[in-house]
């Protein structure tokens, strides 16, 4: 089968051995697969190893073979892959035994993807292969992030740096689903536009004095995934006692905060990641209940990968890149 692999320093389409389906494992003939920023920086942490790893944590598509255990899906069945492996009830923090789709293992940027079936969850019927292929990761990270973690509610007003990411998309819509006000920042005149179409109330320049430009706004929650670059402007227009989530880090990792300032504020600050299964079912309902559409910003073929993860590290994207793996007959 083919897929798109990182092997030495490159990375490249090749054939590699098609997976055996163990007694509780399903094969996943994959249709769509989605890009996340993870992919982009898997080669970096792996470095200049000679094993080809296939990439690639997000994927849906049509079960193919079923092991002698399988029980909640059969042959047939139109599937999408939950990125979240060995996580399977809502906790505090992830299993010790936690990893993602796409490193150690083989990811789904590939024809055929074999896991466990715990980790497959139906497709939602309303959406289209390509929403489907791009769904899991960010809108468990996003689902997370905004109810779990930020405990948003109809009465918050939530603020959200970097309006273009697929997560970030899918947080405005959650928010703006039960009620919430929804303040978004971004450099585009482009994304800015996109980010009102999906409800965000108001949209700030990137460059601009946030402490200006939202001296009337009372900002309950922040959630922040760009990191050095903007988590103390972030903070700064937080209420006092407010909450900020971080889940990422496009900027650098290592932050520098005036712990006095913080604790006179009485400011709340938490780490979330992913998300369980169990969110991710939770995730999937409040979408269908509310209609929410994955923000597909670009549809590429199998053969254009390398221009895919161009585009998504120039940060050219609003909302997710699918890659058509396979086409219908």
């Amino acid at each position: 089968m083919k897929a798109f692999v990182h092997e030495g320093e490159k990375l490249l389409i090749k054939d590699v051995a098609e997976p055996d389906v163990k007694d509780d494992e399903v094969k996943i003939s994959i249709k769509v697969a989605g890009l996340n920023h993870r992919d982009l920086h898997i080669p970096k942490r792996r470095g200049n190893v000679a094993d080809p790893l296939v990439l690639g944590s997000d994927g849906a598509g049509v079960v193919e073979m079923t092991g002698k255990n399988v029980t909640n899906v059969s042959v047939g069945d139109e599937v999408i892959i939950n990125p979240g492996i060995g996580w399977l009830h809502q906790s505090d923090a992830p299993p010790e035994s936690f990893e993602i789709v796409g490193m150690p293992d083989d990811g789904t940027f590939a024809e055929k993807y074999v896991v466990d079936q715990k980790y497959v969850e139906k497709k939602p019927s309303y959406l289209s292969w390509e929403e489907a292929g791009v769904l899991a990761l960010a809108a468990l990270t996003g689902y997370r992030a905004l109810f779990t973690k930020g405990k948003v509610s109809p009465d918050s007003t939530v603020f959200l740096p970097g309006a273009g990411s697929g997560v970030v998309t899918y947080m405005i819509q959650f928010a703006k689903a039960i009620g919430a006000r929804v303040i978004v920042t971004s450099r585009s005149a482009e994304k800015k536009a996109y980010a009102r179409s999906i409800g965000a109330d108001l949209v700030i320049d990137t460059e601009a004095d946030w402490d200006v430009e939202l001296q009337d706004e009372t900002i309950d929650l922040v959630i922040e995934s760009i990191g050095k670059a903007t988590f103390n402007r972030s903070l700064s227009v937080l209420r006092k006692g407010g909450r900020m989530v971080t889940f990422g880090a496009t900027t650098e990792d290592q932050v520098t905060i005036d712990i006095r300032q913080f604790f006179y504020g009485q400011y709340q600050l938490f780490g979330s990641t992913m998300g369980s299964r169990e969110e991710l079912r939770t995730a999937l309902k409040f979408m269908e209940k509310h209609q929410i559409y994955p923000v597909v910003d670009k549809v590429l073929a199998f053969d254009e990968m390398e221009n895919a993860f161009k585009y998504l590290d120039e940060a050219k994207q609003f909302g997710k890149i699918a890659v058509q793996i396979s086409k219908d007959d």
